[in-house]
C-alpha cells in the first residue's frame, strides 16, 4: 500500500474513532482540577498513579511519584541509564552470588525528621515481600523476608536462596519507607497499605502534601530542604510542584501553550509535535528511551491459543506505516520484546513484516486447524493515550481486509491492569508500553513470558512454553553475562517465532515543555520526571 493510500484510509479510521475517544472521555472515572498554578510553582501535567503506595502500584505514573517522594538504595541516572549509589554508599557481593551487603550513608532523615537506619531498609523489603504485589515479582522467588537483616544501624544484609543475576539491577524498585511511621498506621496486618494509599512515609527530595491530594486528580509535593543529597547542585530549586491530571491530550497541550502548565506527559502524540514546536515559549523534549509498544494477545483464549492466528495478526499490522505516518518517524522498529538498544535482543531476527498475503495464509491455516477465527475479538485501548487508539485502528482496518472483526474498547490503565489476575478476565488484546523499571532483559522478556509471572500485567499474554521458562530461569541464575545473553537471545527467537504478542517500536519519548524549565535531565527510568534538578526562569 502506498503512503498516500495509507494516509487516506487512516484519516477515515481516525474520524470514525473520534466518537469512541469522546465516549471514553465521558466515561473516564477521573476528576480534573484547575491547571493554573501560583507564580513560582511548577505545574507538571502527567498521568497519576492509581494509589500512592509504591510497594503496591507498579507502573510509569508511580515512577514519577516514587522518584520524588521516596529514595532507594541505588538509583538509575542519565541516558543510557547508569546505576549509582543513592541511600547506600557501597555494596559487596559474596563469591557465590548469594550474600549482598549494603552500607547506608550517614545523616539520612525522613520527612518527619526521624533518622533512617538499616531497620527501615529491612522493614521496606520485608513489606514488599509480605504484600507480594507491585515490585515484589522481581524478588519473591529468590529472597525470603527473614533473610533481610540489619547487621548494625548502617548495614543491611540480603541472603538469596539461589544466585539471582538481576538482583542489583532490581534494587531501585524498592522505595525505603519510614518503618516507625508505618507501624503506627498498620491495621489488621495490612502493612499500613490502607493508610499509605493516600499518605507518604518517605525521605525523597520532595514531600507529599496530603491536604492537596485528589485521587487521580492532583498531587502536590513540596521541596524537602533536609534531603540527604542537599541542594548545592541547584541554585534555584522549585519549592512546590503540582501534578494535575488532564485527561484529554488536546486540553493538556492547550494548557501548555497557554502557560497554565509547564510540562506534559512523555507520550506527546506525533501529530501535536509540530504544533508545540511552532509555538512561542515551549518546545519538545525528545529523548531515545527503552519503552517498547506492544499489542498483547491473550494466548490462553481461542483463537489466540492458535499460533497461526497470532502470526496472522502479526503480519496484519502496518509497522512501517504506523511509525512513518502516525509517529512521523519518531520511533524505531523493535521486532521483539527486548529493546534493540539493550543486550539480549538478537540482532539477526527481523521479526514480522506487514504482509497481508502472509497474514491471509496464516489465518487460513488457523481456520483449517479449527481455530474460531471468525469470532469478534476485542482490543482494549487506554482512553487517555491517543496512540493506543490509533494503533488499534490501524490493526482493525487491515484485519477487516482479511475478514476479521476487531472491536475497539476504550478503557483505562487502572481498569485493565486490575482485570489481569486470571486468564479468563484478561482482555483478548490490549495495548501498552513496557517501560524501563530496571535495566536488564529481565524487566522485559523475563517478566513478560516466564509463566511464573502469570496474573501480573506484565505477563498478561498468558504465554506458556516450558523451554522458554527454562531459558529465562537459567538467565536469572547465572552470573556470566555471555551465558545470560545467549539464553535471552534463544528465548527471544522462540517467543518471536510463536508470535506471543505484536511488538511495534522502541520509543523516542516526547514531552511538551515550557522554555522556562531549566535543568531537565532525562533517564529512561522515570522518563525525566525527577524534579530536584529543575528550576523555573521568570
Amino acid at each position: 500500500m502506498t503512503s498516500i493510500a495509507f494516509n487516506a484510509r487512516l484519516r477515515g479510521a481516525l474520524l470514525a474513532g473520534a466518537g469512541i475517544a469522546l465516549c471514553a472521555a465521558a466515561l473516564a472515572p477521573v476528576q480534573e482540577v484547575r491547571a493554573q498554578g501560583a507564580p513560582g510553582e511548577l505545574a507538571w501535567a502527567d498521568t497519576l498513579p492509581s494509589g500512592l503506595d509504591p510497594h503496591v502500584v507498579f507502573d510509569v505514573p508511580m515512577q514519577l511519584y516514587m522518584l520524588n517522594v521516596y529514595d532507594n538504595l541505588y538509583r538509575y541516572q542519565g541516558n543510557p541509564p547508569e546505576l549509582v549509589p543513592w541511600l547506600a554508599e557501597s555494596h559487596t557481593m559474596s563469591e557465590d552470588g548469594l550474600t549482598w551487603t549494603f552500607t547506608l550513608r550517614e545523616g539520612i532523615t525522613f520527612h518527619d525528621g526521624s533518622d533512617m537506619t538499616a531497620e527501615d531498609v529491612v522493614y521496606s523489603f520485608q513489606r514488599v515481600l509480605g504484600l507480594g504485589r507491585g515490585p515484589a515479582s522481581a524478588f519473591l522467588s529468590y529472597l525470603q523476608p527473614e533473610n533481610v537483616t540489619a547487621l548494625d544501624e548502617r548495614t543491611v544484609e540480603f541472603v538469596l536462596d539461589t544466585p539471582y543475576a538481576p538482583f542489583l539491577s532490581a534494587i531501585p524498585l524498592v522505595s525505603i519507607l519510614n518503618a516507625g511511621l508505618m507501624r503506627e498506621h498498620e491495621s489488621d496486618e495490612d502493612w499500613g497499605s490502607a493508610w499509605l494509599a493516600s499518605n507518604a512515609a518517605g525521605s525523597g527530595a520532595y514531600a507529599f502534601d496530603p491536604a492537596s491530594y485528589i485521587p487521580r486528580g492532583n498531587i502536590t509535593v513540596e521541596r524537602f530542604e533536609d534531603h540527604f543529597l542537599g541542594w548545592a547542585h541547584n541554585d534555584d530549586p522549585i519549592d512546590i510542584v503540582r501534578v494535575p491530571f488532564i485527561a484529554e491530550n488536546s486540553t493538556r497541550i492547550l494548557a501548555l501553550l497557554n502557560g497554565e502548565v509547564q510540562a506534559t506527559d512523555s507520550y506527546l502524540p506525533s501529530d501535536q509535535v509540530e504544533r508545540v514546536e511552532a509555538a512561542d515559549g515551549v518546545h519538545v523534549a525528545s529523548d531515545e528511551s527503552m519503552r517498547v509498544m506492544v499489542i498483547r494477545m491473550n494466548n490462553g483464549k481461542a483463537p489466540f491459543d492458535n499460533v497461526n492466528f497470532r502470526r496472522c495478526l502479526s503480519h496484519a499490522f502496518n509497522y512501517e506505516g504506523f511509525i512513518d505516518v502516525i509517529l512521523q518517524g519518531h520511533a524505531v522498529r523493535n521486532p521483539g520484546p527486548i529493546p534493540q538498544t539493550l543486550w539480549g535482543a538478537p540482532a539477526d531476527v527481523p521479526g514480522y513484516s506487514y504482509d497481508l498475503d502472509k497474514a491471509r495464509e496464516a489465518c487460513d491455516l488457523a481456520r483449517s486447524e479449527g481455530a474460531p477465527v471468525d469470532r469478534t475479538v476485542s482490543i482494549h485501548t487506554q482512553s487517555e493515550l491517543d496512540l493506543t487508539l490509533q494503533a488499534a485502528q490501524v490493526l482493525q482496518g487491515d484485519a477487516r481486509q482479511l475478514g476479521l472483526n476487531i472491536e475497539i474498547v476504550p478503557d483505562t490503565w487502572a481498569n485493565m491492569t486490575g482485570s489481569m489476575g486470571s486468564m479468563e478476565s484478561t482482555p483478548d488484546m490490549w495495548i501498552h508500553w513496557v517501560s524501563t523499571y530496571f535495566v536488564d532483559p529481565e524487566n522485559w522478556i523475563g517478566q513478560m513470558y516466564d509463566s511464573q509471572f502469570h496474573g501480573t500485567w506484565k505477563a498478561s499474554s498468558w504465554y506458556d512454553n516450558a523451554e522458554v521458562d527454562e531459558l529465562l530461569r537459567t538467565a536469572r541464575t547465572v552470573t556470566d553475562e555471555d551465558t545470560r545473553r545467549q539464553a535471552y537471545e534463544a528465548a527471544s527467537r522462540i517467543v518471536i517465532d510463536e508470535a506471543a504478542d505484536i511488538w511495534i517500536y522502541n520509543t523516542i519519548q516526547m514531552r511538551g515543555m515550557s522554555d522556562r524549565i531549566e535543568g531537565y535531565e532525562f533517564s529512561p527510568v522515570g522518563s525525566g520526571a525527577e524534579f530536584r534538578t529543575l528550576s523555573l526562569t521568570d
